[in-house]
């Protein structure tokens, strides 16, 4: 195998056989291949695009570059949810727990922050001692007794995947439908999984930002991983404007723990977690209906349960026991929180989540470069939903910031990315349509 000939191949419009894709997809989870490499491949793909031969030969290909994980020993559903990414969106952290405590095993392996969206593991990481790549026996150990675990991809785990992430991340090709088809369902194969469903974002502040293209690429995933012999829909959901009143990491797993302990009700994030939840539920058996497997959920959710699944599986990977009664103790706090004032009084009527996002980043609560080391105290907190009528100089969000300076350009950069009217906006439903 000549990579640069699979390269110019694929530059050229060619169509790879699965032999190709197979062979390159070895040598890089062997580490044969360069960063330039992988990017030119990755860019070659982003132009030109993948049949559905192709992409289903490519998430093949990543889910057999290392293990597949077995739970015969579980006699719960095997079922998990995976999003396509977005800011302020932490639903997986609370989903997970919620869905085991209503009887499902969810073996989660997501992903650190790709672009301008956040990581569920970045997240994850702002708690001290959590380990996010734990051995299999203990993944396991955890799956079976606590419900559910969230981890990163081990070196075993679609390894290819791994490396191809990092260098997507960093070369403008993340927003490639192939490439997000076969990175998602990569993982979700190697997991083992029975069922799946997948949150398609489609907005300013997704990778999607049209409605069609967001259908596209939810048929693609929809229609690959049933393919694969996992039963699999798609919910796409609005990110016009952050999920969660957060963006950040630490800053987001407050928000986690707060939800967890019925601190944070009505918002258009209980909305998508319960919406989730309900779909998982469903899919996997546990509840014949839609209202049936929400009412589930709600119980799981005010009666506490949740927040005990979520405690344990904290614990048991490393983490405090204590962390929903004590988060203060745990997570570390920014040492510079100033507040962002609206610029006129009105209507919050719109905003650019994806500069919010990037917004993070320059705060130093992502990456530029694949080894760049994150900032988890930063970010924003106490983000005013679209549609709530503020006063000139009202806080329309905190900035928690390392420095000064860094919370002054923060604050400037996030008054710049809302707009507010005198009129009062009509709002997009956050739940848009399933596939």
């Amino acid at each position: 195998m000549i990579p640069q000939e699979i390269i110019r191949r694929k530059r050229d419009g060619d169509e790879l056989d699965a032999a190709d894709i197979s062979s390159f997809i070895a040598a890089l989870a062997a580490g044969q291949l360069s960063e330039g490499q992988i990017g030119a491949f990755a860019m070659a793909v982003w132009f030109k695009g993948m049949s559905r031969a192709e992409i289903v030969d490519l998430t093949l290909a990543m889910a057999d570059s290392g293990n597949r994980l077995q739970w015969t020993d579980i006699d719960r559903p095997i079922a998990d949810k995976h999003s396509t990414g977005g800011v302020g969106d932490n639903v997986s952290l609370m989903l997970a727990p919620i869905a085991a405590a209503c009887g499902l095993a969810v073996p989660m392996i997501s992903g650190r922050g790709l672009g301008h969206t956040g990581g569920t593991l970045d997240k994850l990481e702002s708690i001290p001692g959590y380990i996010i790549t734990p051995d299999a026996n203990l993944f396991h150990k955890v799956v079976k007794e606590a419900g559910c675990a969230i981890i990163g991809q081990t070196g075993t785990l679609a390894p290819a995947d791994g490396r191809l992430y990092a260098v997507r991340d960093v070369t403008a090709t993340v927003d490639s439908i192939p490439l997000i088809t076969a990175s998602i369902l990569s993982k979700k194969l190697a997991a083992g999984l029975e069922t799946l469903v997948l949150d398609v974002k489609v907005g300013n502040g997704a990778f999607m930002a049209d409605r069609g293209q967001a259908e596209i690429l939810a048929q693609s995933l929809v229609e690959v991983a049933n393919g694969a012999g996992v039963k699999t829909s798609a919910l796409i959901t609005d990110m016009n404007q952050p999920l969660a009143d957060s963006a950040g990491n630490a800053v987001e797993m407050r928000n986690c723990l707060d939800f967890l302990a019925g601190r944070k009700k009505d918002t258009r994030l209980e909305t998508v977690v319960l919406a989730f939840a309900a779909e998982m539920l469903v899919k996997s058996g546990i509840a014949a209906s839609s209202d049936e497997a929400e009412t589930k959920a709600r119980r799981a959710l005010s009666s506490g349960k949740a927040a005990e699944v979520f405690a344990r599986m904290v614990s048991m990977l490393g983490g405090p026991a204590d962390l929903i009664e004590n988060p203060d103790r745990y997570l570390a706090r920014a040492p510079i929180e100033k507040p962002v004032p609206a610029a006129r009084s009105g209507w919050l009527a719109a905003c650019d989540a994806r500069g919010i996002g990037v917004s993070v980043i320059d705060l130093g609560g992502g990456r530029r470069h694949p080894a760049d080391r994150i900032d988890h105290r930063v970010g924003f907190s106490e983000l005013l939903p679209l549609g709530t009528r503020v006063n000139a100089g009202e806080p329309i969000a905190l900035v928690h910031a390392a420095d000064e300076a860094a919370a002054e350009r923060a604050a400037t950069a996030l008054a710049t990315h809302y707009r507010i009217t005198e009129d009062r906006p009509e709002l997009t439903p956050v739940i848009a349509g399933l596939v």
